[in-house]
């Protein structure tokens, strides 16, 4: 084998095991062969070339196996549950998802691992080693398959392309996917919820869920995760790292998701158009809940308010709703809960640390995003503004619960009288009038109180102090809402007037009172 120098890149040295050395790197070999192939790692030389696309290889095996991504040839199937592979080691690895089979055990932690290349893998987020470097931007990475896909965002490649849509990707995983939402094929179901999955790994990381295991703990806030791929999206909160950046306009973002649906904009990339509101909706997954939300009719479907879902785990957990379970109990203060989901999110508020802090008052959070929402409430912007009549509101599932008001739905009804409200938390409250519970008590004089936000107007009539003080006689209130409501008192301003007779009101609750004389009610 000589190079383009023309010197022999590797030596023959008879009565040895390995008797062919490459004099680059040292690496011996028991056949020419081997060290013939081994070589082109040095010189670059890739002599078999693909007909369709024109990628080059080193090995023939490896065009072999590259040419069923373009021929769709998948030869080894699962005999358990039909699925198909294009390559050897992945069906064995596939195979262990049933079997159960974990032969390779993390040095670290002592976790168990279908595949050896996993467990080499998993142990480098103990050793926090990254040997693959992009040569573009310099950025780290600790598997070479992720350094290819990144450095196709840098060449703008997409080599996947789906022959039902035309979508192309950059990356297999997500080609492969995107194939199984034409096919609607789910092959991974959990034998705890009934959920169907159409990848392995998600699978896996739903089980985690149920057994509680949550490997991936974040060093800032103590937030843990079952999933590496949503704790590494976590960490990037916290660094402020944005490693996907718009080549058009320049702008960042942290999450990949996030970036596609920004580079639409730009694309202007059509999205789906609803048949039954002809709202268009992207992307294609949520557009396919939305149909299903605009037909009235899914897979399960609740017999008490007629709500549809596609997922029997969201399903269950609505059913509750009106059952009134919660089976989920919170050990530090005793609290119940519907769902497993909401649980875990309370119990945050009891361990984690919260590093983000308000300027203004001082209040801290554990996530970037939710300092952002609470910042709103000093600098007064309300974003998301009613279409029906105009009014702003600073977060989205206010206006959405606002909407309610205009459209009249009100799909929560008290089983014991049959008085339907437009909130659910307005429903739990009324509920706890016919049952006496009193969940939440004053510390100060014993008092009992229906609602948490009752219990904290009444402390401040203890302490005296409150977030939210009037400034013309000091009075102090649990809530912004509360004191402007209270400022009318001083200024005269009435802004509630009655359509029939003009009377004026402070509150809207004193108006809603004085129309039931007109009505008769």
């Amino acid at each position: 084998m000589l190079s383009h120098t023309g010197h022999k890149l590797y030596e023959y040295q008879e009565y040895e095991e390995k008797p062919y050395k490459c004099k680059e790197c040292g690496k011996a070999f028991k056949h020419r062969q081997s060290i013939r192939v081994h070589v082109r790692t040095h010189t670059g030389e890739k002599p078999y070339k693909c007909q369709h696309c024109g990628k080059a290889f080193k090995h023939c095996q490896s065009i072999r196996k590259h040419e069923r991504i373009h021929t769709g040839e998948k030869p080894y199937a699962c005999k358990q549950c039909g699925e198909t592979f294009r390559y050897r080691h992945n069906f064995q690895k596939h195979e262990r998802t049933h079997t159960g089979e974990q032969p390779y055990r993390c040095k670290h932690c002592g976790k168990a691992l279908s595949c050896l290349s996993y467990c080499r893998i998993h142990e480098r987020t103990h050793t926090g080693e990254k040997p693959y470097e992009c040569k573009q931007c310099g950025k780290a990475f600790s598997y070479a398959s992720y350094i290819r896909i990144h450095e196709r965002t840098h060449t703008g490649e997409k080599p996947y392309e789906c022959k039902k849509c035309g979508k192309a990707f950059s990356c297999p995983n997500y080609f492969r996917k995107h194939e199984k939402t034409h096919t609607g094929e789910k092959p991974y179901e959990c034998k705890q919820c009934g959920k169907g999955f159409s990848c392995p790994r998600s699978f896996r990381s739903h089980e985690k869920r149920h057994r509680g295991e949550k490997p991936y703990e974040c060093k800032v806030c103590g937030k843990t995760y079952s999933c590496p791929v949503y704790f590494r999206n976590h960490e990037r909160r916290h660094s402020g790292e944005k490693s996907y950046e718009c080549k058009i306009c320049g702008k960042s973002f942290s999450c990949p998701k996030y970036f596609r649906k920004h580079e639409r904009s730009h694309t202007g990339e059509a999205p789906c158009e609803c048949n039954d509101c002809e709202n268009p909706v992207s992307p294609l997954a949520i557009f396919q809940r939305h149909v299903m939300k605009a037909a009235g009719d899914g897979p399960y479907k609740c017999k008490e308010c007629g709500k549809v879902f596609d997922c029997p785990e969201y399903f269950r957990c609505h059913e509750k709703i009106h059952s009134g379970e919660k089976p989920y109990r919170c050990k530090e203060c005793g609290k119940a809960f519907s769902s497993s989901m909401s649980l875990q999110n309370h119990e945050r508020s009891h361990s984690r640390k919260k590093p983000h802090e308000c300027k203004e008052c001082g209040k801290a959070f554990s996530f970037p995003c939710s300092l952002q929402k609470h910042e709103r409430s000093h600098t007064g912007e309300k974003p998301y503004a009613c279409k029906q009549c105009g009014k702003a509101f600073t977060y989205l599932s206010s206006m959405q619960k606002h909407e309610r008001t205009h459209s009249g739905e009100k799909p929560y009804e008290c089983k014991q009288c049959g008085k339907a409200f437009i909130y659910l938390s307005s429903m739990q409250k009324h509920e706890r009038t016919h049952s006496g519970e009193k969940p939440y008590e004053c510390k100060q004089c014993g008092k009992a109180f229906i609602t948490l936000s009752n219990v904290q107007r009444h402390m401040i009539k203890h302490t005296g102090d409150g977030p939210c003080k009037c400034k013309e006689c000091g009075k102090a209130f649990d809530c912004p809402s509360s004191l402007r409501t209270h400022e009318r008192t001083h200024t005269g301003e009435k802004p509630y007037q009655c359509r029939h007779c003009g009377k004026a009101f402070t509150r809207s609750s004193s108006l809603r009172n004085h129309e039931r004389t007109h009505s008769g009610a």
